[in-house]
């Protein structure tokens, strides 16, 4: 069995083994990474060696670390990363070159159906329908899209929201509220075969989803980094958060907001973003957590995204692709039935 798991900001870890009567045999690792002293390598390989295939990443991680010369020093990569690619290994995880990936950047349509397109378009990849596809929104009226499991009331401020002409709407996703003014944010789509996260915690599949925007962003000038769970963000500030939905049919959405430009006094008006929220990110104006892509790079905001398909293009490999009639039609119809009505933005009232 082979498995490999690249760092994100880190090193490629790649792992073969076998399975035998129930536990893990002729364990090799290899990769980019540095790693002291040399008889480390060896080290890691004889405690992996003999563990039961049932092991949790945890478990294996604690082993490899027992295992470890006391002088060892791992560069690029740590034992929990060893044990992802090993888990990945076990459950056949896939690689994002597996795939034949679409990129798929059509015209505006509005906030609610972009949601029931993210909907739909997941289950298309579920069932076999669609290849994975990478999908860039565009819009041209402001909107909050609150989580899945928020409060309506206790996050917008709904009469300041309809005094600035934002729409409220409630994604299928969890995570916090996005301030999405026309033209003034960069989102994107990932709608994959959970497969390609196999092996991961929650986590941990985050920052690997998102690892090629990291790239992107650096490319660009920007000291940009992952900080856990969901923030994507720089040595100036945040840069926009992602979210995460598994659906029971296998597939995976996975998206990304990030600021491209902002007016902060009316997100704070909008968004009831309160001291409590705040007091664990290092500052007290949530305005000035924010820094967007406009400010650290100076370009328009559509040859930001032109770096950010471009990069993924070179990393992955990618075609150009649309949404289809039938999933434009099967969203419109899901937005009438779910997403537009009042019960499913105030589920939680």
């Amino acid at each position: 069995m082979h498995g490999e798991y690249k760092v994100p900001g880190g090193k490629l870890v790649v792992v073969d083994l076998d399975v035998r009567e129930g536990r893990i045999a002729g364990f090799r690792l290899a990769g980019d990474f540095f790693l002291e002293p040399d008889t480390a390598l060896d080290a890691i390989d004889r405690a992996v060696n003999g563990l039961p295939v049932e092991s949790d990443a945890a478990t294996i991680a604690a082993a490899i670390r027992q295992g470890l010369p006391d002088d060892a020093v791992l560069l690029g990569f740590t034992p929990e990363a060893i044990a992802v690619a090993i888990r990945r290994s076990l459950s056949k995880a896939t690689d994002w070159r597996d795939y034949d990936w679409q990129i798929v950047h059509d015209a505006p349509v509005s906030p609610n159906l972009h949601l029931a397109l993210d909907q739909v378009l997941t289950e298309e990849v579920g069932a076999g329908r669609r290849g994975p596809t990478l999908r860039f929104w565009e819009w041209d009226q402001p909107a909050v899209v609150i989580g899945s499991f928020q409060s309506l009331k206790n996050e917008v401020d709904l009469d300041a929201a309809s005094t600035h002409g934002f729409e409220v709407v409630r994604r299928i996703s969890g995570g916090g509220a996005m301030f999405m003014d026309a033209q003034s944010i960069v989102t994107y789509s990932l709608y994959a075969p959970g497969e390609l996260v196999q092996g991961m915690s929650f986590a941990d599949s985050y920052a690997y989803l998102d690892e090629w925007v990291i790239t992107a962003l650096k490319s660009l000038g920007i000291d940009a980094f992952y900080q856990p769970l969901n923030d994507i963000t720089s040595a100036k500030g945040k840069i926009g958060g992602a979210a995460q939905k598994r659906l029971g049919n296998g597939a995976l959405l996975h998206h990304a907001t990030m600021s491209y430009d902002m007016d902060g006094d009316k997100m704070v008006q909008v968004l009831r973003i309160g001291r409590e929220k705040m007091s664990d990110k290092g500052t007290t104006s949530a305005a000035k957590r924010v820094d967007p892509l406009r400010s650290q790079t100076g370009l328009p905001r559509a040859e930001i995204i032109e770096r950010l398909k471009q990069t993924f293009t070179g990393l992955y490999g990618a075609t150009q692709g649309h949404v289809t009639e039938a999933e434009l039609e099967k969203a419109e119809q899901l937005v009438t039935s779910k997403f537009a009505t009042p019960e499913w933005l105030a589920r939680v009232p």
